[in-house]
């Protein structure tokens, strides 16, 4: 059985976002290996579908990384929503495929609106469609139908699609 689960702003290889975030690690490689693992607990097959909403890995001039070999240690089938560190290296990488935004029809009845950063007003938002974003490190409430699942909001773990559902039913959609 195939599941699906999304994750954004994972920022491999970022030493500064452990401060930038308070995330709870002494460095990057206790970061990167604990995002590992977090996410192969969870998704344990290649048949399984994983939406990242950007930030996969960080570029600068002076951290030079080859992503590929962090993306080869990672199970699943993998999507790939742009985000604002996402560079070339990351695009190549052999992803299923590769968007600025996409609206998933196949998962729910409204269908979800996928973007590495949070909108007010998204494709069909005032019919019940929810929206998914990262970027904001967990510092934006929900909105409407729509909320971070970014690596800072859920203990630097995908979040399974049963997870998204669940909190998608205590939240207040649009009245159109």
């Amino acid at each position: 059985m195939r599941n699906s689960f999304f994750i954004a702003d994972p920022h491999f290889n970022h030493s500064n976002i452990i401060k930038h975030c308070n995330r709870p690690f002494s460095c990057v490689e206790e970061m990167d290996e604990t995002m590992i693992e977090n996410w192969n607990a969870v998704v344990t097959s290649n048949s399984d579908d994983v939406y990242l909403l950007g930030d996969f890995v960080f570029y600068s001039r002076w951290i030079v990384t080859d992503p590929a070999g962090i993306f080869a240690r990672l199970r699943g089938r993998k999507y790939l929503i742009k985000g604002n560190h996402d560079r070339d290296k990351t695009f190549r990488l052999p992803w299923e495929w590769v968007k600025d935004t996409c609206f998933l029809k196949h998962l729910n009845q409204e269908g979800i609106w996928l973007s590495h950063y949070p909108h007010r007003s998204w494709r069909n938002s005032f019919h019940g469609s929810w929206h998914l974003y990262g970027h904001n490190h967990g510092n934006m409430p929900p909105y409407g139908k729509s909320f971070d699942v970014g690596v800072d909001c859920w203990n630097f773990t995908p979040v399974a699609f049963e997870q998204i559902d669940a909190k998608m039913q205590t939240l207040e959609g649009f009245v159109g």
